[in-house]
Order: structure tokens, then C-alpha cells, then sequence
């Protein structure tokens, strides 16, 4: 069934034009667009989530509270709802996802969903990285990837040499 009642808006972000859509039901849509136009209001429906992400990106909110409605399958509402209890500013890996929801040998599916995740930043599949720490996988891209964890954790640790 589709919904008329939903909203769009184009907002600029550090890392490009952010795309965000919902309804009274919630936010569904979050992504990273390379270059588009801006919207000149941002409807009534979205203010609270755009307000929270230009936040977070002038490092003044480290969490989101507004309603989210991402459309996936039962098993990717349930990666999603995993991703949700990674603490910010922390990483886990493919891997360690898989153990917590309870299938080491689902990772591929879990990597996946991880993939299809909707609600970039929001639903943080960035804070996801490989078992030998690398930055793997990001559907808007590694550079983006790092970007959001730098700024989420930007005391690096010195060397000594």
C-alpha cells in the first residue's frame, strides 16, 4: 500500500546532500546524495530529524530520538535494531554483529542488511567494520565511513615514536 502522505526534504550536510523522507509514522528514508538542490522548507513532519542531524554533525548530539519506520524484512528490522545498541562513538565488527544476534555463521546476511540499512547515520551501519579493524563496506562510500567515525571519535591515540 503505498502512503501519499509522505514527506521529502534535500538538506546540506558535511559529507553531501542528505535526502530524508517520512510520514506521521516515522522517518523511513535517510541517504547521502553527491550533489542535488536543497529544499527551500523542510516540511513540518521532518524538522525534529533534520534538526537532530545537524546536531549530531556540529558534534552537539551523540543520539536520536524522533520516530523512525524503516521498511526491510524481518531479519533486517532485526540487524537494524542491532545496529541501534552499537554505542556511539564505539565499533563492532561483521563478526561480533553476527554472534549478538545470535548466528556467527549469518554474516553474510548480516553484512547484507547491514548494506540495505535505510536510515544512514540514524541506524549507525557505519560504526560496523571488519574483524582486523578495517574499514570495509559503506554504501556512501569508505571516505564518508571514516569521516562519521572520526567525528564521533576524534582523540586518536599519539605515537610514541
Amino acid at each position: 500500500m503505498k502512503n501519499n502522505d509522505q514527506s521529502t526534504a534535500y538538506f546540506k550536510t558535511p559529507l553531501g546532500i542528505a535526502k530524508i523522507i517520512g510520514d506521521q509514522k516515522g522517518i523511513s528514508v535517510i541517504s547521502i546524495l553527491a550533489e542535488g538542490e536543497i529544499s527551500n522548507e523542510i516540511p513540518v513532519i521532518l524538522k525534529e530529524a533534520v534538526s537532530q542531524l545537524t546536531d549530531y554533525f556540529d558534534s552537539k548530539r551523540t543520539n536520536f530520538d524522533f520516530k523512525l519506520n524503516p521498511k526491510g524484512t524481518d531479519f533486517q528490522q532485526k540487524v537494524w535494531k542491532a545496529l541501534l545498541e552499537i554505542p556511539y562513538g564505539k565499533t563492532l565488527s561483521y563478526m561480533d554483529l553476527s554472534k549478538k544476534l545470535g548466528d556467527i555463521k549469518a554474516i553474510r546476511a548480516v553484512a547484507s542488511a547491514n548494506g540495505k540499512n535505510p536510515l544512514w547515520i540514524v541506524v549507525p551501519c557505519h560504526r560496523v567494520i571488519g574483524s582486523d579493524g578495517s574499514l570495509t563496506g559503506y554504501a556512501g562510500g569508505l571516505w564518508r565511513k571514516k569521516w562519521l567515525l572520526e567525528l564521533e571519535n576524534p582523540t586518536t591515540q599519539q605515537s610514541l615514536f
